[in-house]
């Protein structure tokens, strides 16, 4: 059955998107709605899987012809076998997990390559929003107030390179999003990322 995807799928997905190679098998880890695994399908060609904690999102995704199961990134991916994707994607997700580092390691393990996005809080504007109200910033990419974000690790685009350093794994390429979906150019320093991009995808191997 031919997918079709219901709503403009949001400018972190397209970039990920583009980072698949067509047919690939792909794992999406806290796959929400399923708007990227649809994505995938359609444009890519992709034998997609998705695994998501919320049962409303289990049931968005199989209303949407998705193969998709209820679990937890914390705790369920121990049972994957290492290799057993192309790629496993964690899209806008791991800020949400407990053990982030634990995470990306089982990622890692189980794709031949990992593809993560996540908001950065080292971003301007919640600098901005620090310094000048004192309060938890509300942006875009950061939606909810403090008491009612699913998110319990932020981090900033430093902050996770630091992280895929510490695990030894090879950045095979980055990219960094303004608030309208333009990308900040490659050569520019992880400073200047951390600074303007209000977001950031990252393609992962061992």
């Amino acid at each position: 059955m031919a997918l079709t995807l219901t709503t403009e799928p949001r400018f972190d997905l397209k970039v990920v998107a583009d980072l698949v190679a067509p047919g690939s098998r792909v794992l999406d880890v806290g796959c929400g709605d399923g708007a990227l695994l649809e994505l995938l399908a359609r444009d890519r060609g992709v034998d997609g899987r998705g695994i998501e904690l919320s049962q409303q999102g289990v049931n968005e995704c199989v209303a949407r012809g998705l193969a998709v199961i209820q679990g937890d990134a914390d705790t369920d991916l121990v049972d994957y076998p290492a290799d057993s994707f192309d790629y496993v994607v964690l899209s806008q997700t791991l800020q949400a997990t407990r053990e982030p580092h634990r995470v990306l390691t089982h990622l890692l393990r189980i794709g031949r390559r990992a593809i993560v996005s996540f908001p950065n809080f080292g971003h301007w504007r919640v600098r901005m929003s620090l310094l000048t109200g004192g309060r938890m910033p509300v942006t875009s990419q950061l939606p909810q107030t403090w008491y009612e974000t699913p998110n319990i690790h932020f981090c900033t685009i430093r902050d996770f390179v630091d992280l895929t350093d510490a695990l030894d794994a090879t950045v095979e390429r980055a990219v960094a999003l303004r608030r309208n979906g333009e990308a900040i150019p490659f050569n520019m320093p992880w400073g200047f990322w951390n600074l303007f991009g209000e977001q950031a995808v990252f393609l992962l191997r061992r």
